[in-house]
């Protein structure tokens, strides 16, 4: 066992670590760490430092249920072509070499079937083309944007931030400011996702 302190605000967790693998992990490294760890999502940047997510209470859980809902939703019924995905069953390897794994996600089709067999592998080696990420207590808003920021910087052309504590919501594009809306009803999919809008009263409640 090994203790590891994901951040400062944040209780310490106790994960098991194969031999031979310190808090610096190769790409090799995190795929075995991950697959000895199944219950806890875990992220790597680009350093090679690992990143440890606590476990989510009910309402964030409940949240991201929604969220990942609502996308799936808009995927099935819009026949929009592409891959939707959520935090438990994706992983992504950007540009940069940082694996990361969004509260929700999208793929466009072209992208995703540009990729071989062994780049779709465990964590498939991508940036979504639409990213959010979800505000936790055990999160701190620094390091959401700096991800965030990364997303954009490795190919993703939508990202939402959204913090349900303060019912705001920043919006990240290649190249632009960050939009921020304070206590917003719903937010557009823009020309990324066509036709998709969610709901924010069920994400606030």
């Amino acid at each position: 066992m090994v203790q590891v302190s994901p951040n400062p605000d944040s209780e310490t967790l106790l994960i098991e670590l194969p031999k031979a693998i310190a808090l610096y992990v190769t790409q090799e490294q995190f795929t075995a760490l991950a697959a000895a760890n199944r219950d806890l999502r875990l992220e790597r940047t680009a350093k090679g430092d690992l990143i440890v997510n606590p476990p989510t209470g009910w309402e964030t859980g409940k949240r991201n249920a929604t969220i990942s809902g609502e996308l799936y939703l808009w995927w099935r019924n819009a026949g929009e072509p592409g891959q939707a995905f959520d935090s438990s069953h994706s992983s992504f390897v950007t540009l940069n070499g940082a694996i990361r794994s969004p509260d929700a996600s999208w793929v466009s089709l072209g992208r995703w079937q540009a990729l071989t067999p062994e780049q779709k592998g465990t964590f498939a080696n991508i940036c979504p083309d639409f990213v959010v990420e979800l505000c936790s207590s055990s999160d701190t808003l620094k390091s959401l944007q700096e991800k965030m920021r990364e997303y954009t910087e490795n190919g993703t052309k939508l990202g939402w931030l959204i913090d349900p504590q303060q019912r705001r919501v920043e919006i990240y594009r290649p190249s632009l400011a960050v939009e921020v809306l304070e206590n917003p009803t719903e937010l557009s999919g823009e020309i990324v996702l066509p036709g998709f809008v969610l709901d924010l009263c069920r994400v606030w409640d």
